[in-house]
């Protein structure tokens, strides 16, 4: 968190890049896993999340699949609970509550990431669909505009041609879910519609991933 308010049309006043942070080193080198066997996992960059998949016999979901599975049947409601952004005063996920981001006042118990399985499942019985971490999907973004809104991760990539021609080697995917950093005031993204674009070669402490069958239900 910072000391005082910033200005928020530039992520750079709160993201920092921190050498030598990693899976098992979250926050910094000298930082570790203690306590944190049961929450989600996090920086992990998009070609390892797909090769994790791969070797548990599972793949990525695509962006559709996911935002069906977040929606835990409740087809058209803003929020995976409902309508009602409740995140200000019962929170049913874990967002960030108070004022962005210098004040989090841990109305949903959590500054970070929260154990998995904290808060009620959805209705399809599936676990922090929504806040907590971002989420890796295998879709592709294909277009990235200067007018699309605040991001919270960074700027994105496409899948258009680098300046000097040529493919960019480090294209973006869509991200879903939000994280425990989205609020309203900035990053409203905790809804199942919301969605990110995210280069592929970016990993951070609020992104992770979930695995879904490679059979089709």
């Amino acid at each position: 968190m910072t000391d005082p308010p910033v200005d928020l049309r530039d992520y750079r006043n709160w993201r920092g890049w921190t050498p030598g942070a990693y899976w098992r080193l979250l926050l910094r080198p000298g930082s570790s896993l203690d306590d944190l066997e049961d929450h989600p996992v996090v920086h992990v960059a998009y070609p390892d999340a797909v090769a994790f998949a791969r070797w548990a016999g599972m793949r990525l979901p695509s962006e559709a699949e996911w935002e069906c599975a977040a929606r835990g049947g409740l087809e058209g409601a803003e929020f995976a609970w409902g309508d009602q952004d409740v995140q200000e005063t019962m929170p049913r996920a874990n967002t960030w509550q108070g004022g962005f981001p210098y004040e989090n006042t841990e109305l949903d118990g959590w500054t970070r990431t929260s154990p998995v399985g904290f808060y009620a499942p959805n209705g399809h019985g599936l676990f922090d669909m929504i806040g907590n971490i971002w989420e890796w999907t295998s879709t592709r973004h294909r277009e990235a505009s200067p007018t699309a809104g605040s991001r919270c991760c960074g700027p994105p990539r496409s899948e258009q041609l680098a300046p000097m021609g040529k493919p960019d080697p480090f294209p973006s995917r869509i991200i879903k879910g939000g994280s425990h950093l989205c609020t309203i005031q900035y990053c409203f993204r905790y809804r199942p519609a919301a969605r990110q674009p995210q280069t592929i070669d970016t990993s951070a402490g609020h992104i992770g991933f979930r695995c879904v069958s490679r059979e089709a239900p």
